[in-house]
């Protein structure tokens, strides 16, 4: 399970960590899972250090409950 899907948010160092991506990479990623939809990008800053933090969106839960039920078919399957 993802880690936005356990937890409530996550920042975007903890995703580069867990994910092992590089910034760009996991940029360009948050980017078309916002413009899908599937996640809610929230910027601020603490302290004088900018932070941003994802969540999954209801739509993101139900189409990434889809995709995990598509696979669990696929396994099924064989």
């Amino acid at each position: 399970m993802s880690i936005l899907m356990v937890n409530e948010y996550a920042d975007f160092n903890t995703l580069k960590e867990l994910l092992g991506a590089t910034d760009g990479n996991l940029a360009s990623h948050t980017k078309a899972l916002e413009k899908a939809e599937y996640i809610k990008v929230e910027k601020q800053f603490i302290g004088r250090k900018p932070n941003t933090r994802y969540s999954v969106t209801k739509f993101g839960k139900a189409e990434f409950q889809k995709h995990i039920e598509a696979l669990e078919k696929l396994i099924n399957k064989q």
